[in-house]
């Protein structure tokens, strides 16, 4: 990012001594320091527009309770306000080039926050950019707070946020595959256990069972993003609260759940929850496990749509593009396949969480910024894939029915239909004959006179083979 458009630069100093800032950038010098010791990934935090959201909405709801404790200005409380409200809104984000990946437990992300907001603020107030006597970032913007809660706190925020987001997307996906459920209810089609032939279903039903996994999957996603809603502000370095007064803790709860309109409480023990990220590890557990399952769903599509001659064939996937470079004619099933990849790095950023998580030492868990990123990465590139998915490939989908019937009436398979008719040694003569001479089920049944065509015909009906029933019929001797 260019800041430095006009050549001119302002002087602010740290612990660590004095630097030039450039004149336009909102941020200050442990921003700076930050983007200089940590240029390490592309992962910045001016990408986290929700995160960033977090952080606005925590500054807020801290500088309320700071005045009505008589702890900063009304001057100073409004304008810090108006600046938070700007960035809600989604100004400033640019200010925010700092690596979401850091050592020093989230202090650059919650500076970097902290100097936008001042420098604002005194923009706001009619004072320049670094006149930090009138609003400083550690003592107004960040007073009453360590990075310890605040940070937290914004990243349970726009966790919660991104929880919110993430929901229709999959909602959308799920009833993608409901209506190709109901579309292709009719279609009989052989089902499948460890890839050999099992027993006749509906192509329908597939669908409908990829749509229902799915579909338990919400509740867990909510059940896990619950947790978010319970922060640790106030707790400030480790959980003692020092620094803050007494009553600021709650009153800033109360501004948090005003400013979101959320059923936001505090942590029961501070110093418990200021080490404790196990909430991220349960969202990204519950992520997880969506993405387990889109990649069983994604690998039964490139399976059942195989071919198209030489494979399963059961539907045709829609083409997206050319296959081969020097294939010609070959068509991949390639947003199946991205989606398979989207799951294995879920699956991956899920133990980065947990490992980051079983580092935390004594009464802090330095480890948090490359778990917030590896949480919000993954529902990222979840809700850009079920869009894909849905769009390029499931929406698309048509099926080859005279395919289907063929597999049912050729198989081995379709014999465990007869069995509650004619029995299971019965059913195990035909289904070796069948094997043997490569007749089918069906012709060898009437060949030996076991059943009439008619009666064959009523047990093998797609009505009466996907559900339980109870037939009236007699095997001849």
């Amino acid at each position: 990012m260019e800041t430095n458009l006009s050549g001119q630069t302002r002087t602010e100093s740290d612990l660590i001594g004095a630097r030039e800032i450039p004149a336009e950038a909102l941020y200050g010098v442990q921003t700076l320091r930050g983007i200089e010791n940590f240029a390490i990934s592309k992962f910045h935090l001016s990408e986290y527009p929700l995160l960033i959201k977090g952080f606005a909405i925590t500054k807020m709801a801290a500088a309320q309770a700071n005045y009505q404790l008589g702890l900063i200005t009304a001057k100073q409380k409004d304008a810090i306000t108006q600046a938070c409200r700007e960035i809600m809104e989604g100004r400033h984000h640019e200010q925010f080039p700092v690596d979401m990946i850091q050592g020093g437990a989230g202090t650059t992300t919650n500076m970097n926050a902290n100097e936008v907001i001042a420098n604002r603020a005194l923009e706001i107030m009619g004072y320049a950019r670094g006149e930090y006597a009138y609003c400083s970032p550690n003592d107004h913007v960040n007073c009453s707070q360590s990075t310890n809660d605040a940070y937290p706190t914004a990243i349970h925020l726009g966790m919660y946020f991104k929880h919110l987001q993430l929901i229709p997307h999959l909602e959308a996906l799920i009833a993608s595959f409901r209506k190709k459920g109901e579309e292709f209810s009719q279609i009989i089609k052989m089902g499948r256990t460890q890839l050999e032939d099992a027993v006749p279903m509906t192509l329908g039903q597939t669908f409908n069972g990829f749509a229902s996994i799915l579909e338990d999957e919400i509740a867990h996603l909510d059940y896990a993003a619950a947790d978010f809603l319970t922060v640790n502000m106030g707790a400030t370095a480790i959980g003692t609260g020092i620094c803050a007064e007494p009553g600021y803790a709650e009153k800033c709860i109360e501004a948090l759940r005003e400013i979101t309109g959320w059923n936001i409480r505090l942590a029961n023990d501070l110093v418990g929850a200021t080490s404790d990220m196990s909430c991220l590890v349960g969202y990204a557990s519950a992520m997880k496990r969506v993405a387990v399952k889109i990649n069983k769903i994604c690998n039964d599509l490139r399976l059942l749509a195989s071919g198209p001659r030489c494979g399963l064939g059961e539907f045709n996937l829609p083409a997206m593009q050319p296959g081969s470079s020097i294939m010609p004619g070959k068509v991949n099933p390639v947003i199946p396949e991205v989606m398979n990849q989207i799951a294995y790095k879920v699956i991956g950023n899920e133990l980065c969480v947990t490992m980051a998580s079983e580092v935390a030492q004594m009464e802090l868990n330095a480890m948090e910024p490359v778990m917030v990123q590896c949480c919000f990465e993954s529902a990222e590139l979840l809700g850009n894939g079920f869009d894909t998915l849905r769009t390029l490939c499931v929406d698309g989908i048509t099926a080859n029915p005279e395919r289907c019937r063929e597999e049912v009436y050729n198989s081995i398979g379709v014999v465990t239909a007869l069995n509650p008719i004619i029995g299971y040694k019965n059913s195990t003569k035909i289904a070796k004959e069948a094997l043997e001479t490569g007749k089918s089920v069906y012709q060898l049944v009437l060949d030996h006179g076991v059943l009439s065509k008619e009666e064959l015909d009523t047990i093998l009906s797609p009505e009466n083979m996907i559900k339980p029933v109870k037939l009236n019929i007699q095997p001849r001797k």
